[in-house]
Formats: C-alpha cells, structure tokens, sequence
C-alpha cells in the first residue's frame, strides 16, 4: 500500500532545492505525493511562484495562503498561527504518514506545531546548519526536534543534530540539495538569458540579493545603504538583484534598491528569477555579493566568488570561493578588488565544496523507500557523551 509524503513549500529558493525529490516521489510506485504550497509563492508581491511549481507539472495538493502582507514581527507572528490553524484543519483528514520539510523559515512552523500535534512524523532536510545573524537558526533547531527523521549535508551538520539529541540511526548525510538542483537544470547562454530578461550584460557583472539580518534590524537601511554606495562607484558592471525574502523589515531593502535602480540603467531588479534565469546568470556573472545561503550552497559549483557581507549565513561552512566582509562600504569594496584580482580568480577553478557532489535527492528517496514509517513518531533522546 502507498504512503501519503506530504511536502511544504513556501519560497522560491526552498522549492528549488526540493524540485527533484518531489518528482522521484510524484513519480514512484511507492509513494503518493501530496504538495502543500504556502507563504511566499501565493503572494504577488513576491511573484506569485506558484506558477513555476505548475509549469512544471507537479501536482499542488492544497494551497494554505498565511496572508504574508507586511513584514513586521506582529504581522509575521498572525501568518504562522494562521498556517497553524489552516494546516491543522487540512492534516486532521489528510491521512498524511510522512511529513516532509525542507530549511528553517518561519512558514513552515505552521506546518510542523499541528503534524506533531496529529502524531504525522516529521523529516527534516538541512538541519544541523547555523545561521547566527537570523532568526532562522531557532527555527531550523526547533524544528530538528520536533523531527523524526534527518538529512543534512555535512558530516558536521550531523554531528550537531545528533548533538540536540537525535538517535545517530536516523541522520543520514545526503549531501546538499543546490548541487541537485543545478545539475537537471538545462542553462541559457548568454543571449538566451539577455532577451528573455531584457537586460544587458556588460564587461563586468554581479548577481545581488541582501536579506534582513533578523537578529540585528536597527541596523537594516544603513547596511543596505552602504552597500549600494559600494555598488555605485563599480564602472561598466551589470548588477542584477534579486529582492529579498518576506522576513522582517525586507520592505525597507526593497525600497533602498528600487530607488538605486530608478536612478542607474545598469541595475535590474527582479521579485523572482525563477530556477532555470538563477543558475543560468549564476554561470555567467563574475560572482556573487550580498548574504543569501545560495552564495556559500551554489555559486561554488560554478567556480564562481562569493562575497558574503555581515552575520546572516555566520556559522555555515564555506569553500575557499567566500570572502566574508562587514557592511561596510569600505570593506565592501576592498572585498570586490580580491573578487576581480588575478590571484583569486585563479583559485576559483580548484574550488572543494563543504556540500558534496549531486545525488542527494535519490539518496534521500532511496532511505524514504527503506524506512519502516510506523514507528518513526516515537523518539528518544541520544545523550552524548562529552566525557566532561
């Protein structure tokens, strides 16, 4: 008899990692899919992703719209009890037998308080990371307790999730989902992706997207400032933004970088890029700048800098390809010389990535197809032994 995997699904970014597990599941003899689509993708501010989930022929089991009209913690705080109570009224009938979640943003608490309540079990991907400038970083660890099961992309990420007490038996090192995700996705070369975006690649170019440091917001539109003042002095460069995430205080980054594009035709903005527009400049730009997880997750594999500015991803581990600065126009810019110096592009092509090589999707699916789902909701607590 088939069981029923429910998986979430509320950002762009989240559903791209998740695209290919989703379509071993949706394709298996096993397993039905069930796909619960929330948060980000039903908002038109953020580009009603949805659409891309569709295109792509994948079934949407159920939408739970939170409401996500403004980025205030009160206004965050009544979309996660909204998706607490939409998605507890959808489990309560669903005969859902897995749960399936994949990150650390706060939309997807709204799934895992009512599937732990209706005794679903829980598996989490990409636990045991830290992010110590966010608010995230409780979220991912919470919800690793609240899970049954684990699939981290790095041996350290497993030791930290079994280190919050989870059985060593049920974490797996997959192995990181980006990898995947670049690998089935078919690039557009340079002209392709100029038309189709209507932009126009200059000599030089940089792929852009700043997210809220959650944990440290008063100090949100003098970053975002600095670093376009670091962004204005740049000659004859492309700089493509990607907007940032529905987390608090994003709306005065939007603001910030609308009135920068308003006033330089070098400088486009887009609410999403989508899968396939992401990798395909990804491979063409000279790198990445802001604090968005893609720039330590994926631009690696593209043998492609990273320049990661403040707190946001601290904690996460880093190929040779980051270079780490402050917000700070002048640290900003001193880290844009190394991006475009000789020496450092002369590494890139050696670059060994803390994430793994691709498979981790069938290699989750294939641990799915193994583990004996009765029992998972029952845990207890591994006690490490620190020898203190």
């Amino acid at each position: 008899m088939r069981k029923n995997i429910a998986v979430v699904t509320g950002s762009r970014a989240e559903y791209g990692l998740l695209r290919n597990l989703l379509f071993l599941i949706r394709d298996s003899h096993e397993f039905n899919l069930k796909l619960y689509v929330t948060g980000m993708h039903l908002s038109k501010k953020y580009g009603n992703t949805f659409k891309e989930i569709i295109n792509d022929n994948i079934e949407i089991f159920k939408k739970i719209n939170i409401r996500i009209n403004s980025d205030d913690p009160l206004s965050i705080s009544s979309s996660t009890s909204i998706g607490i109570n939409k998605f507890a009224k959808s489990f309560k009938d669903s005969k859902i037998d897995l749960l399936i979640i994949l990150g650390d943003r706060y939309e997807l608490l709204g799934a895992v308080i009512p599937a732990c309540f209706e005794n679903i079990p829980i598996a989490h991907i990409h636990g045991g990371e830290t992010t110590e400038g966010v608010l995230d970083e409780a979220i991912r660890h919470a919800i690793t307790k609240f899970s049954s099961i684990h699939f981290v992309a790095n041996e350290v990420y497993r030791r930290r999730v079994i280190q919050l007490g989870e059985s060593p038996s049920r974490v797996f090192n997959v192995g990181g989902m980006g990898i995947d995700a670049i690998a089935s996705t078919k690039l557009l070369s340079l002209e392709e992706i100029q038309e189709k975006l209507k932009i126009i690649m200059k000599k030089k170019s940089l792929l852009v997207t700043y997210h809220p440091e959650t944990l440290q917001r008063e100090n949100t539109n003098d970053n975002v400032n600095e670093l376009i003042l670091s962004l204005d002095k740049l000659k004859d460069t492309t700089i493509l933004i990607t907007l940032p995430n529905a987390d608090p205080d994003n709306l005065k980054i939007i603001s910030c970088f609308k009135k920068f594009a308003n006033n330089n035709h070098n400088v486009y903005l887009f609410k999403s890029l989508g899968q396939v527009n992401y990798f395909s400049l990804l491979s063409l730009v000279d790198g990445v700048l802001g604090n968005s997880s893609s720039g330590l997750l994926e631009a690696p594999y593209f043998c492609k800098g990273t320049i990661n500015i403040g707190d946001r991803q601290r904690g996460r581990l880093k190929s040779t390809s980051v270079i780490d600065c402050i917000a700070k126009e002048e640290s900003i810019s001193e880290a844009l010389s190394k991006l475009y110096s000789k020496k450092f592009k002369e590494k890139l092509h050696n670059i060994d990535s803390p994430y793994g090589k691709k498979g981790a999707s069938k290699n989750i699916y294939q641990i799915l197809k193994k583990i004996e789902f009765d029992n998972l909701i029952q845990k207890k607590f591994f006690d490490v032994d620190f020898n203190l």
